[in-house]
């Protein structure tokens, strides 16, 4: 059994936000996989279903990005799992608008909702990071992940959304190279022929001209036939 937590902020008011791309990456998980509709659980909202062979439990915690260890403490042990069953998806500031990379454990890097999993769970547990890229000034950082997404975004994000969905199973039954490749499609898919190959028509022959062999006396005698 697998708990995937989506990190975000619950409202209204934070639906488009940076910081709430975990919320989205779950969402589109339970709507494209025919998950059971989001019930109040353990602090947050929670749908179940299969991928594959794993059942999975999808997580948003609703104690706001500050305190998202409460709700996935309480999953986790619920669930009677470890923390090598919860891999967590998150902005990540450090990686390229629409990145996306893989890691199981390691430090939080000053990331409000991964320092609260670390202080219930250690940091043994798997992580999703998805890139949204950095105001470029500390000093702008939270002004950015607590703004929505820019219109401009919109086409790199729903690829990655898809490409997360698509590759689900995957990193459920704990293929890391494989939910990658899948994403990797959707993010950057095979370039088409810009025509289908056509097999040249040959150009028509021209009829040969028949050997002459007439003597000048037959040709002759026929023009005036």
């Amino acid at each position: 059994m697998r708990l995937f937590v989506g990190l975000g902020n619950p409202g209204a008011k934070y639906g488009g936000n940076r910081h709430n791309i975990g919320f989205m990456a779950v969402d589109r998980i339970a709507a494209d996989h025919g998950f059971s509709p989001w019930r109040t659980k353990f602090q947050g909202q929670v749908a179940e279903g299969r991928l594959g062979r794993e059942k999975v439990v999808l997580l948003k915690p609703e104690t706001y990005m500050n305190r998202s260890g409460d709700a996935v403490a309480a999953a986790v042990q619920f669930f009677k799992l470890t923390p090598d069953d919860v891999v967590v998806f998150h902005d990540e500031l450090d990686l390229a608008p629409g990145k996306c990379r893989v890691k199981q454990g390691g430090g939080h890097a000053g990331h409000n909702g991964l320092r609260s999993i670390h202080s219930h769970l250690g940091a043994d547990y798997g992580r999703v990071r998805l890139g949204i890229g950095h105001p470029g000034h500390k000093d702008q950082v939270a002004a950015y992940v607590l703004s929505d997404f820019a219109k401009a975004d919109g086409a790199w994000l729903d690829d990655l959304m898809r490409g997360i969905s698509d590759g689900a199973v995957a990193l459920a039954e704990r293929d890391t190279t494989g939910f990658l490749n899948k994403l990797a499609l959707r993010m950057a898919p095979p370039r088409k022929s810009a025509s289908a190959a056509v097999t040249p028509t040959p150009a028509p022959t021209s009829p040969q001209t028949a050997t002459d062999n007439r003597t000048p006396l037959q040709k002759l005698a026929d023009r005036f036939r």
